[in-house]
């Protein structure tokens, strides 16, 4: 199945568990925000106890980190909170470690957590698509860019905009006394998990600092309200849309329902193509191992399962 309705749900009470997946060095704990028991994706809470340390690798699996608290070093360079990393699959990170430890949050997109001991990239692995930078310190804070847009008072730091899927992940901030008074609902899936501040919302009630929720399309959410002010990091799995309304009793069935009314209006082509299946399937030309069209010297997207084995990267020697 995939991931259910998790909200809201406040890490901060619950233990942590030690990281036992092959590959993975011990000092690493972990808390499970929210898990797809069919691929493996996840997204975890993870403190790595200081002192810890993983040699050059990569992942079968895009992944995303975040940090908390602490620092990092990787390779030569040391790393703060607020620094995010965008990791494809494939893609070998240097060396890793936590001098005094640190806290992170980890996002395994298309995958289970994973790690293969590596000083070279996979083959097939999309390196010009990785990214570093201190949200903190290197980005500016501007209004969202979502639409229709929220109430006045919330702010945004893109952190990555996927051009495919046009999913992307984002700090947000809600300013002191930030309020918004309609509900509304969304095509993608959203999660988000509170770096500090408490919001309200009117379902849902408070969400503090460690707050967390995933959200599948179609969920009814709002009123909001936040009275100190929150920061906290967002993500969707493709573009957000703000269906707004001000029935907080819809099923999630109706606003599937109500957002095809919209796209027959809007795009009355694009709906009969959609709706009737008279096509032969589309081929994305820039992309097309993403649709079951792979010429066979094209990348896969979204750490596709042929990085296994037979591209398997040359792998470190360990010294005896």
């Amino acid at each position: 199945m995939a991931r259910p309705h998790i909200e809201p749900y406040v890490e901060t009470r619950t233990p942590w568990k030690r990281m036992t997946l092959p590959g993975f060095r011990k000092g690493m704990r972990y808390k499970m925000l929210s898990l797809d028991t069919d691929t493996g994706a996840c997204s975890m809470k993870v403190m790595f106890e200081p002192g810890y340390s993983l040699p050059p690798g990569m992942s079968y699996s895009e992944m995303e980190l975040f940090v908390l608290s602490g620092s990092l070093v990787v390779g030569d360079k040391t790393h703060v909170a607020g620094h995010y990393f965008f990791v494809p699959a494939g893609v070998t990170l240097p060396a890793l470690s936590a001098p005094r430890g640190a806290q992170v949050l980890m996002f395994y997109n298309y995958g289970e957590p994973s790690f293969v001991e590596s000083d070279s990239d996979h083959p097939r692995a999309e390196r010009d698509q990785f990214a570093s930078v201190n949200a903190y310190e290197n980005l500016a804070w501007t209004s969202t860019s979502f639409y229709p847009a929220t109430a006045a008072g919330c702010l945004v730091k893109v952190l990555r905009f996927d051009q495919r899927s046009q999913a992307f992940t984002f700090l947000y901030c809600m300013t002191p006394n930030f309020s918004q008074d309609n509900i509304s609902y969304h095509d993608c899936a959203e999660e988000s998990y509170h770096i500090w501040g408490t919001s309200w919302m009117m379902q849902f009630g408070d969400l503090p600092t460690g707050g967390y929720f995933w959200r599948p399309p179609y969920i009814n959410h709002g009123a909001f309200a936040c009275k100190y002010g929150t920061i906290a990091l967002g993500r969707t799995d493709s573009q957000l849309y703000n269906h707004f309304h001000f029935n907080p009793w819809t099923t999630p069935e109706e606003n599937l329902e109500r957002a095809a009314s919209r796209i027959q209006h809007w795009k009355p082509d694009l709906y009969k193509w959609v709706a009737t299946g008279d096509h032969n399937h589309p081929v994305d030309f820039e992309y097309p191992g993403d649709h079951g069209h792979d010429h066979g010297d094209a990348p896969h997207h979204h750490g596709d399962h042929d990085l296994h084995h037979s591209h398997a990267p040359k792998r470190r020697r360990r010294r005896k």
